[in-house]
């Protein structure tokens, strides 16, 4: 019988994302693969120092115990597999419980998120996060810059989202920036019973639902999550119904009103933080481990080269 990932939180990351290798990176942007590949060979047995996203996946694979797996990490990465190589010595060096990869030497990595039934995809490249966006993936560039100060609560996972166009669509952030805050605070009243359309990452807090359920009871993690968004009265209450008609539940809600939420967010001290404005993301990875998520009508599509 095959093995399957069904029923797991799959969380699938670059490298980059996992570790932290942007001395490496300088090479590759100032040469090519090739001369990447050839650092990552003689640093082979070099371990690998944590990246931004470290101390999130290693609470993550802290909800498996010996009687249930219920968290699954791959990296899913542009590295060549001998690159892969540094990076797979790195987490057993590290005790991350990591078996799976996919390694695409340059090519986007993307189109394998759909195989693996990932709910969160998380890479230091622009292009690769919009192309999961635009293919239905809860993903975000992460900041590998960000403050990491993970360890005040070693058992427990926090991650905390912004509502709009990152928990919810863009629809009321649409009408605020085409008419102003008085036609936002307008429009919200009159569509409080309404809820929200889900945004790209209604899935994520899905499963991270599910996994607390499927927690409950003695177990060696936790789970706590809190919305931080711009929203102020009286426009909160289409957020908070709106999960409840979702029947999801958040641990902390925080109406700001255009405040600005580094200095909430430090107090949350939460693993990752995720929003679509990267004004909000510079602010918080003065404090936190952030992710930009490149959706709705602030992440205008950008042509290519």
């Amino acid at each position: 019988m095959p093995v399957s990932l069904d029923g797991k939180l799959v969380v699938a990351l670059s490298s980059r994302a996992l570790f932290d290798f942007e001395e490496e990176n300088q090479v590759f942007e100032g040469h090519d693969d090739r001369a990447y590949m050839s650092v990552q060979l003689e640093r082979l047995d070099r371990i690998a120092r944590p990246g931004v996203a470290f101390p999130l996946v290693r609470k993550l694979l802290a909800f498996n115990t010996a009687e249930a797996s219920r968290v699954e990490v791959v990296i899913l990465s542009r590295n060549d597999p001998v690159s892969g190589l540094r990076v797979f010595r790195s987490a057993r060096a590290h005790q991350l419980s990591i078996e799976r990869g996919v390694f695409t030497r340059g090519r986007p990595p993307f189109r394998y998120l759909k195989a693996l039934g990932a709910v969160l995809f998380l890479s230091a490249n622009e292009a690769d996060v919009r192309d999961a966006l635009d293919a239905g993936f809860p993903s975000a560039r992460v900041y590998p810059e960000s403050a990491r100060n993970a360890e005040q609560y070693p058992d427990e996972v926090r991650i905390a989202f912004d509502g709009d166009a990152v928990l919810f669509s863009d629809e009321a952030e649409r009408v605020y920036q085409a008419n102003g805050l008085g036609a936002f605070t307008t429009h919200e009243t009159d569509n409080v019973a309404s809820p929200l359309p889900p945004g790209p990452f209604k899935p994520l807090l899905q499963a991270l639902h599910r996994l607390q359920q499927a927690s409950e009871g003695p177990a060696p993690m936790r789970l706590r999550t809190a919305l931080v968004t711009a929203r102020s009265a009286p426009a909160h209450e289409r957020a908070v119904r709106t999960l409840m008609q979702w029947g999801l539940e958040v641990d902390e809600a925080m109406f700001l009103g255009g405040l600005d939420k580094g200095a909430f967010l430090r107090e949350f001290e939460p693993d990752f933080f995720f929003d679509d404005q990267t004004g909000h993301c510079e602010s918080a990875s003065q404090f936190v481990p952030t992710g930009h998520v490149a959706s709705g009508i602030s992440n205008p599509v950008k042509l290519r080269d």
